[in-house]
């Protein structure tokens, strides 16, 4: 069972190794490394568990030893054997995928130009072919040149069969006075399930019926946003942000690496990148940055400026379940310090966000 124990911790702890087949007898009483994320803690231990460490989240990528635990679990605790293979998983699915859709439905995707949505699209695609109807939504909100982008890889590389919907207009009159980024997202939410079921509708009359399947990029951390751990007395988990075995698949199915290789991106795009009032950009940016509706004191040139803030973030994360602050580099940040505030009229000061 699980409690809130009320403390928040969120960097690297230290932790005396236990006597445990967990952590490696040769180890037993040495001091690691270990992550903590979390403010949870276990306040009762179903039948025939024994504590074996303690405030930890051990096992997660950026404990250093967090993936020699899971071995150690699985292959010495567990016996189980390291026979898995990724073309299994996609024979696998595409089987379970033609059963379930079986030989007249349709499906609709709903495609983001994301590293998941791509590889789920392909997956499908390659399973029933031109029975699957990808849509792409632009909503005003995406990354400089996305659109095109995008919709080039998908017909000319991909071979899908993708209809894009400019809902730009519709997205940005909804938000519009929006400051609160959870009320962002829930419009931005509304607005998707409204365009899709609006493409439904319109597929509908095409075909001759209505789509039965909606195919969507859902991994294991999207889960974690939307449901509450057992036994946390939780109605909802806390928004986490809110892939590397999808890379893999997506390698098999030859999505090529621009692709596979791509940050991620919010869903809600832009809107939750600007702390504030979303409006259209006069002209674009090419600053990968969180715009502050915070005003600073700064002198450039021979004048005392009272302008605004951007913070520049980026993360290291091989699973998206945990994540630290990458570091730039002295020169790296020079020069793009530079070139915001001498091309970025209205900025007169860059911060990094270096929180984990």
């Amino acid at each position: 069972m699980y409690a809130d124990t009320g403390i928040l911790l969120f960097w690297p702890s230290g932790m005396q190794m236990p006597s445990s087949a967990l952590y490696g007898e040769a180890d037993t009483g040495k001091r690691q490394t270990v992550w903590m994320s979390h403010g949870d803690e276990v306040v009762k231990l179903p039948q025939g568990f024994e504590v074996v460490a303690r405030s930890v989240q051990g096992a997660v990528t950026h404990s250093p030893q967090g993936m020699e635990t899971l071995r150690l679990f699985l292959f010495d605790v567990c016996g189980i054997k390291a026979d898995w293979k990724m073309q299994d998983v996609l024979d696998e699915e595409i089987k379970t995928i033609q059963t379930m859709v079986g030989p007249d439905e349709h499906v609709v995707c709903a495609l983001s130009g994301g590293v998941d949505s791509t590889v789920a699209a392909t997956l499908v695609h390659k399973a029933i072919g031109d029975r699957l109807h990808c849509v792409f939504v632009d909503n005003g909100l995406l990354r400089y040149k996305e659109k095109e982008r995008v919709m080039s890889t998908f017909e000319s590389d991909l071979h899908l069969p993708v209809t894009c919907v400019d809902a730009s207009e519709q997205f940005l009159s909804k938000l519009k006075g929006v400051e609160d980024p959870e009320k962002k997202r829930k419009i931005i939410g509304r607005e998707f399930i409204a365009v899709f079921d609006d493409f439904g509708h319109k597929l509908e009359q095409k075909i001759g019926k209505r789509p039965e399947f909606l195919v969507q990029g859902t991994l294991y951390p999207d889960v974690i946003e939307s449901c509450p751990p057992p036994g946390s007395g939780r109605t909802q988990s806390h928004t986490i942000k809110s892939h590397h075995n999808v890379r893999k698949l997506g390698s098999i199915l030859n999505v090529p690496d621009s692709f596979l290789k791509r940050h991620p991106f919010p869903g809600p795009g832009l809107a939750v990148r600007v702390l504030g009032d979303v409006t259209r950009f006069g002209h674009s940016s090419s600053a990968f940055a969180v715009f502050l509706p915070v005003q600073t004191v700064g002198v450039q040139g021979d004048q005392r400026t009272h302008s605004n803030a951007v913070v520049l973030r980026a993360i290291t994360s091989e699973d998206g379940m945990t994540a630290d602050w990458y570091y730039f580099g002295h020169e790296f940040l020079v020069d793009v310090v530079n070139k915001i505030c001498n091309n970025v009229r209205g900025i007169n000061r860059v911060c990094q966000d270096i929180a984990s």
